[in-house]
């Protein structure tokens, strides 16, 4: 249990299934929605408008698939306190009072949008904070908040690698339906990530798109989104460990004005476990494992 400003929560819940089915991980690390008081006290904007940086019910519609034989991992504090995809230490100096540490990355181009690790603004851009926030706070969220997750995520990942002899990890995320900019064309359904062919092995991605193809979804590739740190950072077909991000359109399983499930609710969830009952069944694990180097 972690404690946070007077409020008790599990920072972020790891359920691991009776039988394991495929060394395949789902992973929602944005659909948290535990509002600490200091935060809602500190921020200029409402609680409504904060939420729009949620991805949310994803981890519902992933929670199920724990009984189906794949672990499931969900964050439940918000991404606009703390984003853990990002690096740990994404800062904007402009944010804080005090020195931030030396090894803090205040030029990414994270940052710059406002979105590092402790984010400045929210999706639409609206700025958070009333006033700046001191250092030490920001760093303690990501001793207690960050860290925490990202270990745990570390050990499952090692866990299912020890059993299997590889790791598929699926970043599941949703996406506003309409993009920022008026030349952005239509988003589709679903965006499939993968780091532009780095994070994994061109079959995932391939079955991902064929399955959701097939089930009547419109699927794109990388644009707007490749996928970020989780992606990135556990993404590594050479060792074994393959990393892809799917972003589901929210108008398709959630009324976005009033943030409530929608009619289709049901079958997109429904739609997660065909999804993770084709990756079980046909993609061929024991050749995603880690590269040999050729005998001598």
């Amino acid at each position: 249990m972690t404690r946070f400003d007077g409020e008790v929560s599990p920072a972020f819940e790891i359920v691991e299934p009776a039988e394991w089915r495929a060394p395949v991980i789902f992973n929602s690390p944005h659909s948290g929605s535990t509002y600490p008081d200091e935060f809602l006290s500190a921020s200029r904007i409402d609680l409504p408008q904060l939420r729009r940086s949620e991805d949310s019910f994803m981890d519902e519609l992933i929670g199920h698939l724990s009984g189906r034989g794949f672990p499931t991992v969900r964050v439940n504090f918000p991404r606009s306190y703390v984003d853990v995809n990002r690096e740990p230490y994404e800062l904007d100096p402009r944010m804080f009072t005090g020195r931030l540490p030396s090894f803090a990355n205040t030029r990414s181009m994270r940052v710059a949008g406002g979105l590092g690790t402790i984010p400045r603004v929210v999706g639409d851009g609206q700025e958070i904070y009333r006033d700046r926030i001191a250092v030490d706070d920001a760093l303690a969220r990501i001793e207690t908040l960050y860290k925490p997750y990202h270990r745990a995520l570390r050990r499952l990942i090692n866990k299912v690698h020890q059993m299997f002899g590889t790791v598929v990890l699926v970043d599941c995320h949703s996406m506003p339906s309409v993009g920022v900019s008026r030349d952005e064309p239509r988003r589709p359904d679903i965006v499939i990530g993968d780091r532009y062919g780095t994070s994994c092995t061109p079959l995932l991605p391939d079955r991902v798109e064929e399955t959701m193809t097939g089930l009547g979804y419109s699927i794109g590739r990388n644009k707007p989104y490749a996928g970020g740190f989780i992606t990135e950072h556990y993404g590594n077909p050479a060792s074994g460990l393959h990393a892809v991000q799917l972003e589901f359109n929210r108008a398709i399983y959630m009324d976005e004005r009033r943030r409530e499930r929608g009619p289709r609710f049901g079958q997109v969830a429904s739609d997660f476990g065909v999804l993770a009952d084709v990756l079980a069944t046909t993609i061929p694990f024991g050749d995603l494992g880690p590269f040999q180097a050729a005998a001598e």
